[in-house]
């Protein structure tokens, strides 16, 4: 019998300049950008805490000091937003400067982290799709662990920070978090949850403000998908 934590993932909304290869280019959020934000983090956080979900323990110890374990049922409760006890984010800009007003209007403390910056892209950074040689994209759209965009990250390196900050988070279990991060980051969270293949990871849909929930168990267990798509936004960035 256990308890879990939720952690959130949500993707950054829409930024400056439109839809293009954005890794590294610190674009800021457009102002509907901010607002599916908002949308994405509205009605956070959410006390009173859930009773236990059958077959699991309620108050259990978390092991960090006196912070009490809140324990959520798999009830309609599981999707709604989170008490969080953290705001985890990209540095970049497009998250960043929405995570730390989130925080102060909460009263959270929140933590940039570098490992959750998205992928860099190298010569492709800035530039649509249709301003890219059709025979590299297709390429990068139908093999992406196997081809890399001229001077961009390599995805062997990008995959490896991603999943192990991934790892270092889910190790510490520190309570409800929300990360603010990108699309690729969360494609990689996913796979990684989820047991996809690599070639797999550009099936997965991530959408502006994206907002994915996944259950990390206190003690023995594997971290688990509850929801994915929410609030579902109509644009892509």
């Amino acid at each position: 019998m256990f308890a879990y934590w939720l952690i959130d993932l949500v993707r950054h909304g829409e930024t400056e300049g439109g839809a293009c290869f954005r890794g590294w280019q610190d674009d800021s959020l457009s102002a509907a950008g901010w607002q599916q934000l908002e949308q994405a983090t509205a009605g956070a956080p959410i006390p009173p805490q859930s009773a236990a979900a059958p077959g699991h323990a309620s108050g259990l110890s978390s092991g960090h000091g006196s912070r009490p374990t809140a324990v959520r049922s798999e009830t309609p409760a599981e999707t709604q937003p989170a008490a969080w006890d953290r705001i985890l984010t990209s540095p970049a800009r497009r998250c960043a400067s929405f995570a730390q007003t989130l925080g102060r209007r909460l009263g959270i403390g929140v933590e940039p982290r570098d490992a959750f910056r998205e992928r860099g892209f190298g010569a492709w950074e800035g530039k649509r799709a249709d301003q890219l040689p059709a025979d590299e994209l297709a390429r990068f759209w139908t093999e992406p662990s196997g081809y890399d965009p001229p001077d961009s990250e390599p995805f062997a390196d990008f995959r490896h920070r991603v999943i192990g900050a991934w790892h270092e988070l889910v190790d510490r279990r520190e309570g409800h978090t929300l990360l603010i991060t990108h699309g690729g980051v969360i494609r990689v969270i996913l796979g990684e949850v989820l047991g996809l293949a690599d070639d797999r990871l550009l099936l997965l849909e991530v959408p502006p403000a994206c907002r994915t929930r996944l259950r990390v168990p206190i003690g023995e267990g594997r971290p688990s998908l509850i929801s994915h798509g929410e609030p579902t936004a109509a644009s892509s960035d």
